[in-house]
């Protein structure tokens, strides 16, 4: 036991060593040859929970070695303060080539020839916005073709290190992980990294990046395409310019290029809305004081002559039309002629937007060689979780082979459940809403008797109505309740859609983005339905008013209408939400990672490798693009 002990000692000193010696910013294992695609981590700690996962990951890993052992290279190292292990992991030349194949990725075959297009005059005025051809196109445009094993001398294979990007090498190893099998339990066989980091057995698993994003690597061999992006594309300063996409593309993916190709064009068309939006507001603070409605309304004449009906059964007075004054005035903002004109345009922008779009796609898929992606996806990417827990197989006829099935009884049963589920939770909302409808007939009357009976309140109350004060209050309510319910359905959304089995990731992520949307568009909406199609339309008349559940009135709009408590509700409701969709995207990761930064200033600067400064980084998740595009 003590000389075991003193092994160990030897040996952390040793790997402190050897740790001197390389590059902290190095992606190649010790030789500088071989690169590391992949990196598992597993933490060691002293008690007797963390010691039973540590012998579980220490078997798993072994398992997962030893099913691999003719496909990936693993080397195991410690992080600088003993307690987490990593297991870096490199794909060979053989094991690129055959998962190539098997995941039908396209290789260069030869440079492209084609003449370039004819420059655009305008190309001189728009040379600011434009950033380096180094940047633009980090590599010469190719003929490709899917790779095959038997046709190597077709592809143009000058070195073996560097013919598949980094992207695709992550790519390929994460397949074979997410396929790995490494023990049985009950007689069914356990398999995928997936189910290692839900147990904990593995903390995290993840590619590495290559260099710090704010100066560039020591290691000769390093591309800094990071640092590139970031000086170049993901700083403020740069928000005019336009996007390195082949660059992103080339870095993290096809995936991640067409995100940033849709957003930057999205930005580009919601700029050329809010234009002609800006312009329709101003056309109607400009007209603010010709509007006759609102004339009528604050003239004393007319509107100080007018005495309008108490707005609540009891403790109210009556009151006159001018008393609305400003209110009217301030409505004229969002509801007026040019309005109107808005709505249509909007109409009309839609279209144009998603037919431009196509059109950028389709330029995108043949460019970056994605015609037939989807297609491809859906033949190749069956998920682990679909292959694990369907062992009925069936005969495909197209391709001949034998392929895990679900039964159809067994689809339907699940899909029933889901849709129950999916059904209870829409409903759910609706109920949501009229319990706030119901708070807002309640607090109604007291807002209208507390601004007619306090004094204080006298030098506002032309501006803050007890229409306005109630649509205010019930906005803030019903924004709580909304993240609320956003907040537990989509983990319930998350469980449902992984109970249907969806057969490959495609199909996954189609189901899961109907169930959200669905219940978003319910979740964020329905109020604002009620306020613009529902409330005043069924108020009665005086002597006959009209009452929910026979108790509380129906609430009125506003003498200048319900546009104005529309706008309020879109507001607080959209603003609310991008102030914390923004604390969580943007403050919170930061403070994660300053914290992080802190307690690696321990460390020696020279022994905080790599693996460990990824390993420090916010987990952005297998669903994180999902929720982008749900976002937006």
């Amino acid at each position: 036991r003590q000389s075991g002990r003193r092994y160990n000692l030897f040996l952390k000193r040793r790997l402190r060593i050897d740790k001197r010696h390389q590059s902290k910013d190095s992606i190649f294992f010790r030789d500088g040859v071989r690169r590391i695609d992949f990196v598992l981590s597993y933490v060691d700690d002293l008690n007797k929970e963390w010691e039973k996962k540590l012998n579980c990951s220490r078997k798993s890993c072994n398992k997962i070695q030893f099913s691999l052992m003719s496909d990936l290279t693993f080397l195991g190292q410690e992080s600088e303060d003993g307690k987490i292990y990593f297991v870096k992991i490199h794909a060979p030349w053989e094991v690129l080539i055959t998962y190539a194949e098997v995941l039908n990725i396209k290789v260069p075959i030869k440079e492209n020839d084609i003449p370039s297009m004819v420059e655009n005059p305008l190309d001189c005025m728009l040379a600011p916005l434009r950033l380096p051809e180094k940047v633009m196109h980090p590599e010469p445009d190719y003929f490709t073709a899917p790779f095959s094993k038997e046709k190597q001398e077709l592809y143009l294979i000058n070195d073996e290190s560097t013919f598949f990007s980094p992207s695709m090498r992550n790519r390929i190893v994460n397949y074979i992980l997410t396929r790995c099998p490494y023990g049985t339990e009950e007689g069914k066989k356990k398999f995928g990294i997936k189910r290692l980091l839900n147990n904990g057995t593995y903390s995290a698993a993840y590619p590495l990046h290559d260099c710090q994003y704010w100066k560039k690597a020591n290691d000769p061999n390093c591309d800094n395409e990071r640092y590139t992006l970031y000086m170049e594309w993901a700083r403020f300063l740069r928000f005019y310019k336009e996007q390195p996409l082949d660059l992103i593309r080339k870095y993290y993916g096809e995936k991640i290029g067409i995100y940033f190709a849709w957003l930057g064009f999205y930005t580009e068309m919601l700029f050329l809305a809010a234009v002609v939006g800006l312009i329709c507001f101003l056309y109607g603070l400009f007209t603010m004081d010709e509007n006759m409605s609102s004339k009528e309304i604050c003239d004393p004449a007319i509107g100080g002559e007018i005495i309008m009906c108490p707005l609540c059964d009891r403790e109210c007075e009556y009151w006159r039309l001018n008393t609305t004054c400003q209110s009217s005035e301030y409505s004229h903002l969002f509801d007026n002629v040019a309005t109107l004109f808005f709505a249509i345009f909007m109409g009309i922008w839609v279209t144009l937007f998603l037919e431009f779009w196509k059109r950028r796609q389709a330029r995108l898929k043949y460019e970056w060689d994605l015609v037939d992606f989807e297609e491809e996806q859906q033949q190749l990417q069956l998920r682990p979780e679909y292959e694990a827990k369907c062992t009925q197989k069936k005969k495909n006829p197209v391709t001949q082979e034998m392929e895990p099935y679900l039964p159809v009884t067994s689809q339907a049963v699940r899909f029933c459940i889901s849709g129950t589920t999916v059904l209870f939770w829409v409903s759910l909302i609706i109920a949501s809403m009229i319990a706030v409808i119901v708070y807002r007939l309640a607090v109604y009357a007291a807002f209208a008797s507390l601004m007619e009976n306090t004094q204080t309140l006298q030098p506002i109350s032309g501006l803050l109505t007890p229409q306005l004060a109630t649509s205010v209050t019930a906005s803030c309510l019903n924004f709580v309740i909304i993240m609320i319910l956003n907040f537990l359905y989509e983990r319930i959304a998350i469980w449902i859609t992984d109970m249907e089995i969806p057969r490959t990731h495609m199909e996954y992520e189609n189901r899961l983005t109907m169930k959200m949307f669905l219940f978003q568009f319910v979740n964020y909406y329905s109020s604002c339905f009620y306020v613009a199609f529902f409330k005043g339309k069924f108020v009665g008349y005086p002597g006959a008013y009209t009452y929910m559940f026979n108790r509380w009135r129906n609430e009125e709009c506003d003498p200048a209408g319900c546009l104005i408590e529309l706008t309020t509700q879109l507001t607080i409701v959209m603003a609310g939400k991008q102030i914390w969709g923004n604390i969580q995207e943007a403050i919170v990761p930061w403070i994660c990672n300053w914290w992080g930064r802190r307690k690696a200033r321990n460390n020696p600067e020279n022994l905080y490798s790599r693996w460990e400064q990824d390993h420090d980084l916010q987990i952005f998740g297998a669903l994180g693009l999902f929720y982008e595009y749900l976002e937006m």
